[in-house]
């Protein structure tokens, strides 16, 4: 199954073209005009078009409201740091764990230092 992306406006859109080059389906919020809509709105969006979703948004890390199970992927990143450079580089390792870690109904939160994944 090929993996697809979407990725929420308070990101990088670099991390689309990361994903592209990376030969993965990637879009962004913006690109489908969704900017601004409620997190039920955009995490529905993501269902339907099973996608898995990256955001810096905490509320996706809410296992009662956002079940795992439900979601094809959901990547919370949770940084100290949410400059573009720090944001690319810590995507850039993420990049090369998606072939080995379980992404498909799993909630990755990701520090600096630590991923943990919940199904």
């Amino acid at each position: 199954m090929e993996m697809k992306f979407k990725i929420d406006e308070n990101l990088p859109i670099d991390l689309v073209e990361i994903l592209k080059e990376a030969k993965y389906d990637a879009m962004s919020i913006i690109d489908q005009n969704l900017s601004g809509k409620a997190d039920i709105h955009i995490a529905s969006t993501c269902q339907k078009e099973k996608r898995i979703f990256v955001t810096l948004d905490m509320d996706f890390a809410d296992i009662r409201s956002y079940p795992p199970d439900q979601y094809s992927g959901l990547i919370v990143l949770r940084l100290k740091r949410q400059d573009k450079p720090y944001i690319l580089k810590i995507f850039a390792h993420l990049l090369r764990l998606f072939p080995k870690k379980p992404i498909y109904h799993h909630l990755w939160i990701v520090e600096e230092n630590k991923i943990r994944i919940r199904s």
